[in-house]
């Protein structure tokens, strides 16, 4: 059995990533977004919740439910077609490994029933980074939400952006990620997922987030 190099701490922060197995689409459709999304919030919790039937009732908007005792805070968060990434931090010990195993968990028995698939989804455990230093922490907020440029510009960190504008444009439509909630006042349902106050105010207001995100674009606003 594996052993995690990190031990997770409450108080300190993490990046968190995995990708399907071999590289494999782990989100083919819009539900596949949205039921993840969901479980990013619903499975962040020390209760438990059937989320695929609380998915199936009418007239109910799954992000409304109050969450009273919450296993982690998260600050950013990014779907990709064969992988995601989450900025996090642990309100309680244990908390991080706790809520990755639900999430793993409720979202391969989706993927299987759904696809008709057995085994593994992802690759292996879930991999941290420890970011044990300001700068390296505000860079990620970077690193996540500039995932998705890559979805229409694959090489655009080598050769650089080709249409900056379309870029930013891009990123501001991505519902998959929480790109939209800092640059939109934090107003649709999905914003429920974060709770930034638990993390560094290295973005007091959108026009800040703004600054920072364009300065890896190399884009004058």
């Amino acid at each position: 059995m594996s052993i995690r190099k990190i031990s997770f701490v409450e108080g300190e922060y993490y990046h968190l990533y995995n990708r399907g197995n071999n590289k494999r689409t782990i989100f083919h459709d819009k539900k596949d977004y949205e039921y993840f999304l969901s479980l990013l919030f619903i499975a962040n919790s020390k209760e438990s919740f059937n989320t695929v039937r609380l998915m199936r009732k009418k007239d109910m908007n799954i992000f409304d439910l109050e969450i009273k005792s919450k296993l982690v805070s998260i600050g950013a968060f990014v779907l990709m077609p064969n992988h995601f990434h989450i900025l996090i931090t642990q309100k309680e010990k244990e908390g991080i490994s706790k809520f990755m195993q639900k999430i793993s968990t409720a979202y391969v028995m989706y993927y299987n029933k759904k696809y008709n698939q057995t085994g593994s989804l992802f690759e292996g455990k879930f991999k941290s980074q420890y970011l044990d230093t300001d700068i390296y922490l505000k860079y990620i907020y970077s690193y996540i939400h500039l995932n998705p440029v890559k979805l229409i510009d694959k090489f655009w960190k080598e050769k650089g952006i080709k249409n900056k504008i379309k870029t930013l444009e891009f990123l501001k439509d991505y519902k998959y990620s929480s790109f939209i909630d800092y640059t939109n006042n934090f107003i649709r349902k999905e914003s429920n997922i974060l709770n930034i106050k638990d993390f560094p105010n290295y973005f007091p207001s959108k026009n800040n987030f703004y600054k920072e995100i364009l300065g890896w674009l190399k884009y004058e606003r």
